[in-house]
């Protein structure tokens, strides 16, 4: 991985700091640095629209990074034509028929990681519906403050015209029921994770967000903000590793609050 560029930039509206920028083969998804420290066993797969780390224990990603852009926003409706990921042996993840009846048994939907509506306008929009970027997510959640999350990350993107740099994943807190069409081994998530940065010439603007996999339909986003370090401390991942002060940025307070519709 090689340095590429320095530069001195305002950072959380205090102090300034020296920032390293990278090259690396998923730099495009992950502004300083992908998440490390996921599963030994893992495999990393860069594709055009996100990167992600596909864990095969759980048979789900612990991670996928993306960013979205507003000339990827505007297309026409697209279908959700669930596909096993090729790069992935079967035993790694799972296939379409294996979320039979999932809905109707536990009240779950395959919730993108990396969002469809993020991607209609990309001539790899199909990529979304992978199901290595797929998890078994609660209704309420997926279609509630999850889905008004993902629209203000869009809406953030498409006023402003910046990049808006996502990562996020499952977690595993507590057991949760198994999907009733599947014989693989895999844990159904019990929650989730969302950071959201964004990096122009006034400098660097981070929130991290928690959800429970009960989080209520008509809940506030607003109200799971957290810190990096929280997030940190609840996933076991390691976040900005290429941040050259990042313990700053993660301990911090989030700064991305007005701009996601936030009080």
């Amino acid at each position: 991985m090689g340095l590429l560029s320095c530069k001195i930039i305002s950072v959380l509206g205090i102090i300034s700091l020296n920032i390293f920028t990278y090259h690396s083969a998923f730099a495009q998804h992950c502004l300083f640095g992908c998440p490390l420290g996921a599963s030994t066993g893992n495999t990393e797969i860069n594709r055009s629209i996100y990167t992600l780390s596909n864990n095969p224990n759980t048979k789900f990603s612990d991670w996928v990074a993306y960013k979205v852009n507003q000339s990827n926003l505007t297309g026409p409706s697209r279908r959700r034509n669930w596909a096993k990921d090729p790069d992935l042996d079967a035993a790694e993840t799972l296939t379409p028929p294996e979320y039979n009846h999932s809905n109707v048994t536990l009240g779950v939907d395959r919730g993108h990681q990396a969002p469809l509506a993020a991607f209609k306008g990309h001539d790899d929009w199909a990529m979304t519906n992978i199901l290595s970027n797929i998890t078994p997510q609660s209704s309420k959640l997926n279609q509630g403050p999850w889905k008004n999350l993902e629209g203000a990350v869009r809406s953030l993107a498409e006023s402003s015209g910046q990049n808006v740099f996502v990562m996020t994943g499952p977690l595993y807190e507590w057991p949760m029921a198994k999907l009733p069409a599947t014989d693989k081994i895999h844990r159904v998530p019990s929650g989730y994770w969302k950071i959201i940065t964004i990096q122009d010439e006034a400098g660097v603007k981070v929130a991290g967000f928690y959800f429970y996999q009960d989080t209520p339909r008509r809940a506030n986003y607003c109200d799971h903000m957290k810190t990096v370090d929280f997030i940190e401390a609840k996933s076991g991942l390691n976040f900005f590793s290429e941040f050259i002060d990042e313990a700053t940025l993660e301990s911090a307070q989030p700064t991305l609050v007005n701009e996601l519709g936030c009080p």
